[in-house]
């Protein structure tokens, strides 16, 4: 590093330093061009630094990438799908990105959770539209949200935050929040719901935490995933996820910021001219590089790291939309697919627990039902579906039968209308993103302490023990998601100790 950096390793506090005309002449390299990275870069850039990001694969985007894996005409997303924090995301907002060719596209219902012999639970984009449906539990599914739904942007500054042990900027909305969101979602739906739909509902919203709903403070995914479709929805990006990177790529090239593809980084040693280095990487990723120069204390902390429960993939091209048993579930962005709060918790313990579920939790995502790019040309009058099932880390077992019993259950004759599938299992998702560690979409387990003290137990979690070298992953707070969030914070990170090095 320069003798610019940092020459030791500090706490961490909220820095919000503006940028200055100190920062003109300031060297940063970017490793990996996900979300984060490429956020972390464009923050720079704007701020007058001189950046490069290096990505070793021939396309940027990480999990905002999209390609034609199903065929011409196709887009698929590789990695993320829908978009609730996306959209919602401050540093996306403050970027401009919509300036940049980003459009959001809001599909009729942000989600649906279809059941047996019955009508889907829906998520509506209002909480009254939501209420509504959900019968004698409508009344409680408000009191539950209003909260978050009526103070949406000061809970989304508190949870999207540098840290969870900071000193949160809406005390009085963190405490509601925190009174909700301690508890299992499993808990928390059997107490305040009489009946199975708002139950599934909650609990699904809650499974993005990938983890089982019995777990303490899955209530705090439910909550949060539930107020923001019912506030921001859950938009899909025009064309392709691959458009927040492209607007990303904009933002920092407009600001004189480059991308180099196809440069795997090994060695930080060829950036010792850089002020600061951005990793956006996990612990495993980190650990492996030479030339780090990291505390045998901080290193001991990123070993004991933990990946938790995988993804694997499964892409459809189908001819014509999914036969849902209710109609209404072809609106919805998301769909959920477990059927009961009971069938949903087996399936995560079982796969928490190394075990490949009969009947796995699987999501899925129709981002065609708002985006007609999604087939075009020689694909056109087909529907494009992208699905996951949760499975255990590492897992690279066959789940298309899995996948496509679990959507049967609820869309009878979904089998024939496939014309084309790709399976991606863990294995092969890491292949092509090393930070989907044995398929892990999070970045690691959001179970334990892991939740808040991501990667290690200090105060300024986007700074290494090494000087002027930064953590700019989901593995690194506020965790997972299209967000960019990890990122802006690495990179005021960077900005404020420049600033005191300066002083």
């Amino acid at each position: 590093m320069s003798n610019h950096a940092m020459d030791r390793f500090s706490g961490g506090q909220d820095h919000r330093t503006p940028p200055t005309d100190g920062d003109a002449g300031r060297r940063a390299v970017v490793v990996g061009s996900g979300p984060n990275g490429l956020t972390a870069a464009a923050v720079l850039a704007r701020a007058g630094w001189d950046v490069d990001v290096h990505e070793r694969n021939a396309a940027y985007g990480g999990a905002s990438a999209s390609s034609d894996v199903l065929g011409p005409g196709t887009i698929v997303d590789l990695g993320a799908a829908g978009h609730a924090f996306g959209v919602a995301s401050p540093i996306f907002r403050d970027l401009e990105l919509t300036r940049y060719g980003l459009e959001w596209l809001q599909p009729d219902l942000p989600m649906a959770h279809p059941l047996e012999g019955q009508p889907a639970a829906l998520l509506h984009r209002s909480v009254q539209e939501t209420m509504a449906g959900l019968g004698r539990d409508g009344v409680a599914w408000k009191a539950l949200h209003a909260p978050l739904v009526d103070h949406i942007d000061a809970h989304l500054e508190n949870i999207l935050g540098p840290s969870l042990l900071r000193w949160p900027p809406h005390l009085v909305s963190m405490v509601r929040f925190g009174v909700r969101a301690l508890w299992s979602a499993g808990a928390t739906g059997r107490a305040l719901f009489r009946e199975e739909p708002a139950r599934a509902l909650f609990a699904g919203s809650s499974t993005h935490a990938i983890l089982p709903p019995s777990h303490v403070l899955t209530s705090a995914f439910g909550l949060i995933f539930g107020a923001l479709g019912m506030t921001r929805g859950w938009p899909v990006a025009r064309g392709g996820s691959q458009g927040i990177a492209d607007a990303l790529v904009a933002v920092l090239r407009a600001h004189g910021g480059r991308v180099h593809l196809q440069h795997e980084v090994t060695d930080l040693r060829e950036f010792e001219d850089a002020d600061a280095v951005l990793l956006d990487l996990t612990p495993r990723q980190l650990l492996a590089l030479d030339g780090t120069d990291l505390s045998s204390r901080y290193s001991a902390h990123l070993r004991r790291w933990k990946y938790g429960t995988a993804a694997s993939k499964v892409d459809y091209l189908l001819d014509g939309p999914v036969p849902w048993t209710d109609a209404r579930v072809a609106g919805a962005g998301t769909v959920h697919v477990a059927g009961t709060l009971a069938e949903l918790e087996h399936a995560e313990r079982e796969a928490q627990a190394g075990r490949l579920p009969d009947r796995p939790f699987v999501m899925v995502c129709q981002q065609q039902s708002a985006d007609a790019s999604r087939a075009t040309g020689e694909a056109a009058g087909k529907t494009v579906l992208w699905t996951y099932a949760h499975v255990p880390g590492g897992c690279d077992v066959p789940v298309e039968d899995l996948i496509e019993s679990q959507i049967e259950r609820f869309a009878p004759g979904f089998r024939d209308r496939i014309v084309h599938r790709v399976a991606t299992p863990p294995s092969a998702l890491e292949s092509w993103n090393p930070n989907v560690v044995a398929g892990d979409v999070a970045g690691g387990s959001m179970g334990g302490l892991q939740q808040v003290l991501r990667p290690a137990p200090v105060l300024s979690p986007h700074r290494t023990s090494a000087p002027g070298l930064y953590l700019a992953s989901s593995s690194t707070p506020p965790g997972g998601g299209v967000h960019g969030m990890a990122g802006l914070h690495a990179a005021r990170a960077a900005m404020a100790d420049a600033a005191a090095s300066r002083r």
